[in-house]
């Protein structure tokens, strides 16, 4: 059975696609399923692909169309119609690192049986250089929450185990909104399992202009429910007095958006709510002036 499934969510990236795709084809360990969600591409997305599958890659393609929702929603998509042991995502305008899928299978084969929800090793950009920080000396296992708790910093590539991730409820999808932050499932899985630190570069990344990280103002101004949704479970499992008081102000910010008048009773720190609710207010300020 295939070890592992390199999904790939993609809304309108025929031209950056073909370069994940030839990061598939380079690598020299093929024990993967290249997994496509196409998020309601109006490109040429689905005629490339159909050209792919039609390629000798030594590796299978699966190609899924839905109408688009947002990445959250593709996430739930993908993790609905996995079925190998583990999965990574690699976006629409990264590429695998080279030799990756053989570096993930050659660590999980040693530490299969210690019970780890999967994995979490580097990005870097596309000159070589790590996005944020490393990992600390001697570190062999962590949890995502708790690596930037101790310092980290930077997107990290998290290969998970199917059956973890697909125990935690999948993405809540919010009527007219298309965000919601993928460290939900990530939190909630963090409580009950550990990942094993592989201390590699598995994933080339590069942002891009329209995505969601260059745009986070106006998302935060288009999906207020989503958001709220995110930082109510970011303030259950605060890794500290000083981000539990950040997401609090914005959980403030969000609900005051949506003109959600029972934010605080809905609110799992309801006195902490109330005396961050003018600061909520200051940061709504700043979001509809950024998001112009």
């Amino acid at each position: 059975m295939v070890l592992l499934t390199v999904f790939t969510p993609a809304y309108n990236r025929a031209h950056t696609l073909p370069r994940t795709y030839e990061s598939l084809r380079e690598q020299d360990c093929k024990d993967f399923i290249w997994l496509i969600v196409d998020d309601g591409s109006t490109d040429e997305t689905v005629d490339m692909v159909k050209r792919w599958k039609k390629e000798e890659n030594g590796f299978e393609i699966q190609y899924i169309y839905k109408e688009n929702g947002g990445m959250h929603t593709a996430h739930n998509t993908a993790y609905a119609n996995i079925h190998t042991e583990l999965n990574v995502c690699i976006d629409s305008d990264d590429k695998m690192a080279p030799g990756a899928v053989r570096k993930i299978k050659q660590i999980w084969e040693k530490v299969r049986e210690n019970d780890y929800a999967g994995l979490i090793a580097l990005d870097a950009d596309f000159s070589g250089n790590l996005i944020g920080k490393g990992f600390p000396n001697g570190m062999q296992e962590t949890t995502l929450s708790g690596y930037y708790a101790s310092g980290g910093s930077g997107d990290k590539k998290l290969i998970y185990r199917t059956d973890v991730i697909n125990s935690v409820p999948p993405y809540p999808v919010f009527p007219g909104e298309k965000y919601v932050g993928l460290v939900y499932k990530y939190t909630l899985v963090d409580q009950k399992y550990k990942l094993c630190v592989l201390n590699d570069v598995i994933c080339e990344v590069e942002y891009q202009a329209d995505g969601s990280t260059g745009t986070m103002w106006k998302q935060y101004l288009q999906n207020p429910r989503g958001f709220a949704f995110l930082r109510k479970v970011a303030m259950q499992y605060p890794t500290s007095r000083k981000r539990l008081i950040r997401e609090c102000i914005h959980y403030c910010s969000s609900s005051q958006i949506t003109k959600n008048k029972n934010y605080i009773r809905e609110s799992p720190k309801k006195l902490l709510t109330v005396l961050c609710t003018p600061m909520g207010w200051i940061l709504t300020r700043v979001i509809k002036m950024k998001a112009k």
